[in-house]
């Protein structure tokens, strides 16, 4: 059976594509590498000792995905490919709707004219905006407070609209919170371009040198120690989801969503916390003011995935921080060492 993968190259579909590959699927990538790396993609080979095959250029190209699901039996689809920084999206809004909307548009489209109508879609628990109570389930209000959670709210709407026009259609909204850690190789991880926006991949780096401090982006939210708190899943316990969804899509009628997170919320502090335990040294920090579209609390439910997947979060917070850490030490300059 053969996955499409769209971004395939980056830091949860490399990821994603060796769980795949181990579990005996075919797998076909297309990322255009604007926030990832092939050499993800050679090093997911040589860990699963299978090969797969690998496109270079942007899903909203038709003709190019087109040519894809003419050379390539394609039989479902799982659509990572997007931009995904809160605080970019703040800044560079319409980047982030042109982008995040057409591509899948596009993907939509070339799914139903060679009748592949088979999705897993890379939502998020930003689709939940700020909530009232916590931990939070799949059925609460959805509202957004950034520009990067409004065109994952606007796809899942899309995708839901499909289904009412073409009950074929058979489609699964993960909506996962914070994913971190690495291969427990230490050979793929997250290498973000630049300073980083997410929490982790700026810890590791501070903690081999690479940075000077850590910014911590509020110490006065509603919290036990003011900063914010988030349900962080280790990428690998994330991955096997998709492919648990993937087994599941046949099964299925129409659109399922679900959450994919450990229940469990740490606070930024208690990130450094950790880390520094890990590395046996201080993780140095300065407190900045808040964030643009950044909320206090959020932690997922994770009981509807339990029940109808079979997915349990199974890593420890100490086991993702020791393999991002590894993953920092072992490639300080990511994939480009």
């Amino acid at each position: 059976m053969a996955i499409l993968v769209t971004g395939g190259a980056g830091y949860i579909g490399s990821h994603t594509c060796l769980e795949l590959l181990s579990k005996g699927y075919d797998v076909v990538v297309v990322d255009n590498l604007s926030n990832s790396s092939e050499e993800s993609l050679k090093r997911v080979e040589k860990l699963a000792g299978k090969d797969l095959t690998f496109y270079q250029f942007n899903v909203e190209d038709k003709d190019k995905l087109i040519k894809v699901f003419e050379q390539e039996k394609i039989q479902a689809v799982i659509h990572f490919a997007g931009l995904k920084a809160v605080g970019e999206s703040v800044h560079k809004p319409l980047n982030y709707y042109y982008n995040n909307l057409v591509s899948t548009l596009v993907l939509c489209e070339v799914m139903t004219q060679f009748d592949v109508k088979k999705l897993v879609f890379s939502s998020s628990a930003t689709v939940y905006g700020n909530p009232q109570t916590v931990p939070i389930k799949e059925d609460f209000p959805l509202s957004v407070t950034n520009p990067y959670g409004r065109t994952k709210l606007m796809q899942e709407e899309m995708l839901r609209d499909l289904v009412v026009a073409d009950r074929e259609w058979k489609i699964i909204l993960l909506r996962y919170f914070n994913p971190i850690g690495a291969d427990q190789s230490g050979m793929i991880g997250e290498d973000p371009l630049g300073i980083p926006n997410n929490l982790v991949p700026y810890i590791t780096q501070v903690a081999v040198g690479k940075l000077k401090e850590l910014q911590v982006f509020g110490d006065d939210y509603d919290t036990k120690d003011g900063s914010g708190v988030r349900d962080y899943i280790h990428v690998t316990d994330l991955a096997i989801g998709h492919v648990k969804s993937i087994e599941k899509l046949s099964q299925i009628e129409g659109v399922k969503t679900y959450n994919l997170g450990t229940g469990k919320g740490y606070s930024v502090l208690e990130m450094v916390a950790a880390f520094s335990e890990v590395c046996k040294k201080p993780i140095p920090y300065v407190v900045k003011e808040r964030r643009p579209g950044d909320i206090a609390t959020c932690f997922a439910d994770p009981s509807l995935a339990k029940e109808e997947l079979g997915f349990v979060a199974e890593k420890k917070l100490s086991q993702m921080c020791e393999d991002a850490y590894r993953w920092q030490c072992n490639n300080p300059n990511g994939y480009r060492d």
